[in-house]
């Protein structure tokens, strides 16, 4: 069964981070993605995976008129270059929207395409850092602990563009117009934190490692059991507080779970508690048990995982395991595909066609 963007074209310009993982979601979900790469690149096909990969030196002589015939017949464009990158090799929106009005030319940078560090070079840890986001995740008294390139790189950078991409291709179909998406990491990172402004602005997100979702509740919070592993619990609502301190054989008047001036002295009682058994023997005794609290997983322990199994939440590619498309879809089931390489002549026959 096609996905849900059969016939959707794709212009990716390879890149690292973002841009591609925008482009493996679109790919995913169906649509015919070309990916213009370097001469003599070659990668892993995990993350590029699903594409058609075209070698084009773009300096060289009758590389632009390559790009314009792909342009004419393409759908989205999208970039990871800094601002002026491709409008210096000729291929920049005003010159390609010229070429197709329809077309969505997608851009993927760290801090935007105006303002005085458009231009800047930057990494996952800077973007998070400039939007406000990095300072939050640390516990009391620690630095901040970067969460690997999730929230800039991966949800604040392609999954913010994939988003725009597919909002544009919505608002083309009635406007017969096509537009520049500009998606800036520093933004999408920001955007992910709203909740947290949110909670900011009600006077309930204080000092960095105090609050409720990190480290500073006793409930919500990772703990080690005693063969070194870990517990990840997030018993917030009340019920699931209680069936937690049932668990634990706590008496629920000696733990009120709102007394937030009393979380440090609780959460000490928590970690000598969960230090006494392996976290085989605590995940067996919170199974079914409405407590929020569920051993924590290696990336290959979750590939093993029952949950993931049942729903065929990792599939092979290649001979290595990854994780398979994400949203499911009920009639039209986004797929993981290899990908291949042809020549500029052989690329543009089949996306012309």
């Amino acid at each position: 069964m096609p996905g849900p963007l059969e016939g959707v074209h794709v212009l990716e310009f390879a890149g690292i981070g973002p841009a591609p993982f925008a482009c493996m979601i679109l790919a995913d979900y169906g649509a015919d993605v070309v990916q213009i790469c370097r001469p003599g690149t070659s990668d892993s096909d995990v993350m590029t995976r699903g594409r058609t990969k075209v070698e084009v030196d773009l300096k060289a002589q009758g590389s632009v008129e390559f790009i314009h015939s792909m342009v004419a017949s393409a759908d989205v464009l999208i970039e990871g270059f800094r601002p002026g990158v491709m409008e210096r090799l000729g291929i920049g929106p005003a010159e390609l929207l010229d070429v197709n009005p329809k077309l969505i030319y997608g851009r993927m940078t760290g801090y935007g395409q105006d303002g005085p560090m458009a231009k800047e070079a930057g990494h996952d840890i800077n973007y998070i850092a400039i939007a406000g986001v990095l300072d939050n995740m640390r516990r009391t008294g620690d630095k901040p602990l970067f969460p690997m390139n999730l929230v800039g790189d991966m949800g604040g950078g392609g999954m913010l563009i994939a988003l725009g991409v597919l909002a544009a291709l919505t608002s083309v179909q009635t406007t017969g117009r096509g537009q520049v998406v500009d998606a800036a990491m520093i933004e999408g990172a920001s955007l992910l934190g709203t909740m947290f402004h949110e909670l900011q602005a009600q006077g309930t997100w204080i000092e960095p490692g105090t609050n409720l979702l990190d480290s500073g509740a006793h409930f919500y919070e990772v703990y080690e059991t005693s063969d070194n592993k870990f517990m990840a619990v997030g018993a917030i609502e009340s019920q699931f507080y209680d069936a937690l301190l049932r668990k634990l054989n706590l008496d629920p008047s000696q733990f009120p779970q709102y007394d937030r001036q009393r979380w440090p002295e609780f959460k000490k009682q928590f970690v000598e508690i969960f230090k006494s058994r392996t976290r085989d023997e605590w995940t067996d005794l919170f199974a079914g048990a409405e407590a929020c609290t569920t051993p924590l997983l290696s990336m290959q322990e979750a590939k093993a995982h029952e949950q993931h199994t049942a729903r065929t939440g990792f599939v092979e590619l290649n001979g290595v395991s990854v994780p398979a498309p994400a949203p499911r879809f009920s009639e039209t089931p986004a797929t993981v595909r290899e990908s291949r390489r042809l020549s500029q002549a052989e690329a543009l026959d089949a996306w012309s066609t």
